[in-house]
């Protein structure tokens, strides 16, 4: 191995192509790169162009191969935080008993947090959804007991509160509509909805991004985290925790920054 690394350093060129050759097929741990912030004036056609970033054919088995790693850590009791987190807010949540609760991830991808949800004993029924057919023809080959279904998040299909719990899973961020996505959410949650992995900015509105993601441009929303606040309380949404991934204050202004946050809320009856 020594003797091809010493003849790789003799050739760097050889060296780049085949670093990139690497990344290509094999996702690195940090899957997003290439930010670049979008102007207000050009929002609208960025996320026009982009809407079917997600629906790449090959983008499945690119994110699984991560998502295989993190699995075997997972399973092997090695902490995962994103997996972590998900299921810590869990925890907070009154799950129904004898097995009744039902669970929807929209944005599913291939399904792999229903093995999140076994591994860690929590009783629910697990359902996904996803706009990506792709993903979702992974997800039943993967995981053929489980129901999934191609649906777009901001026109849902399924009944009123035909979930007890909802969770939007790391896909809001892509969703130009996002509003309309949220309502949706809170209109088939029957108690919780649960918003993971969100990425926000506080002290400042919000804002978008172009970016690279396994391999696929696409686009990216840091939300103002008060402009989301108050759209949960707009659709009914109380907030009962937030659990915070990362946090990054501005070193310039400890008012501004921002985070990747998951956030539990609760349906609020309606009388």
């Amino acid at each position: 191995m020594s003797g091809i690394r010493a003849v790789l350093d003799r050739f760097p060129g050889l060296k780049r192509q085949l670093r990139e050759l690497r990344d290509k097929l094999i996702p690195a741990t940090s899957v997003s790169s290439h930010y670049v912030e979008i102007g207000t004036e050009a929002r609208e056609g960025e996320a026009l162009r982009l809407a079917d970033s997600w629906k790449a054919a090959d983008l499945p088995t690119r994110q699984r191969a991560l998502v295989e790693r993190q699995l075997k850590d997972y399973r092997n009791g090695t902490a995962v935080d994103v997996f972590d987190v998900f299921v810590a807010a869990l925890r907070e949540v009154d799950i129904p008993e004898a097995g009744d609760g039902r669970l929807l991830e929209i944005g599913c991808s291939s399904g792999y947090y229903s093995e999140v949800l076994e591994a860690r004993g929590i009783a629910l029924r697990y359902c996904g959804c996803d706009y990506s057919e792709a993903f979702i023809e992974m997800a039943r080959q993967f995981y053929p007991h489980l129901s999934f279904d191609v649906e777009d998040a901001t026109r849902l299909s399924y009944a009123d509160e035909a979930f007890n719990i909802v969770v939007s899973g790391c896909c809001l961020l892509h969703i130009p509509d996002y509003r309309t996505a949220i309502a949706e959410s809170a209109r088939v949650a029957k108690d919780y909805v649960l918003f993971h992995r969100t990425p926000v900015v506080y002290g400042e509105p919000t804002k978008y991004f172009r970016k690279q993601a396994y391999g696929v441009e696409t686009v990216e929303i840091h939300f103002s985290e008060t402009e989301l606040f108050d759209l949960f309380r707009a659709n009914g949404l109380e907030l009962k925790a937030t659990f915070t991934l990362n946090n990054n204050p501005d070193p310039r202004d400890p008012g501004k920054g921002n985070a990747n946050r998951t956030y539990l809320c609760r349906k609020q009856t309606r009388s």
